[in-house]
């Protein structure tokens, strides 16, 4: 499996170092603190133009996670307001940096919400956006009214923002662990997936420290948690998009994952 291309969640003070750490193509990172509603802070040394020129250089796709804090589909002004403020601050910081993509959480609304309200809160989202680099919803483990937990909240996400101008630069981050633990069957999870979006643009590759439909978002090294080996592969097999592990550890847990993988992959695909 050449053509499978993987790398990590790293530091954010020089990931292009930390992808050269794992002889990897492409690296994840925040920019800052993903519990705070301050905007983002590039650690990088000579700024963001340097860290785009020295990843150019180097060959390395750059990927960048939106704080945890956004949510843009909640009805409450006090987190909705600023979230929408600190989504469009990450999309600009990732397009100086050449990004190939921002991802960001689905979010949720309360328990009393209907989840139409948060449905339609995304397609204004997108709507206010100034989408610079594709945006990637990414699917979550847990809560109950959430907004990409399970299948038909995501279908309601998506149809609500296929309305909205700027849905072309929109895509979808699948997380192996998030649709174990949310209770959705990696056995046909791809499929499901892409007769709602239409697309799977990464991959975040995870095993589960739980078990299926526990609503824990508590991800394991390969082998290591609740997954079976071969469905894990098999979805990245079928997902056909670059893969950023969210594994537990530095360069060299994270080069072991990845050698588990592919040869899991290569096993499922009978290479």
């Amino acid at each position: 499996m050449s053509q499978l291309r993987i790398g990590a969640h790293v530091d954010q003070t020089d990931p292009v170092a930390e992808a050269a750490a794992r002889n990897a193509p492409l690296v994840q990172f925040f920019l800052g603190n993903p519990q705070s509603y301050k905007g983002p802070v590039l650690s990088y040394d000579g700024g963001p133009a340097a860290l785009r020129a020295a990843a150019e250089a180097a060959g390395i796709d750059l990927y960048v996670h939106a704080p945890y804090l956004i949510n843009v589909a909640t009805t409450n002004n006090r987190q909705r307001i600023p979230s929408r403020k600190l989504l469009q601050q990450h999309m600009d910081a990732a397009a100086e940096l050449g990004a190939k993509g921002l991802i960001v959480h689905g979010g949720h609304v309360t328990d009393d919400d209907d989840p139409a309200k948060g449905y339609d809160n995304w397609r204004k989202a997108i709507e206010a956006t100034d989408i610079k680099v594709p945006l990637l919803i990414e699917n979550t483990a847990g809560g109950t009214n959430a907004m990409t937990r399970y299948l038909d909240r995501i279908k309601g996400v998506w149809e609500a923002i296929s309305q909205a101008e700027g849905f072309e630069r929109v895509g979808f981050c699948l997380d192996t662990c998030h649709a174990h633990a949310g209770g959705n069957a990696l056995e046909t999870i791809v499929d499901d997936v892409l007769a709602i979006t239409g697309r799977i643009d990464l991959v975040h590759a995870n095993d589960s420290r739980d078990a299926f439909d526990s609503g824990a978002d508590r991800h394991a090294n390969f082998g290591a948690g609740q997954i079976d080996p071969d469905l894990l592969a098999q979805v990245v097999r079928d997902a056909g998009a670059p893969v950023v592990c969210e594994t537990p550890g530095g360069a060299d847990e994270h080069v072991a994952d990845f050698a588990w993988l592919v040869e899991r992959v290569e096993r499922v695909s009978g290479a």
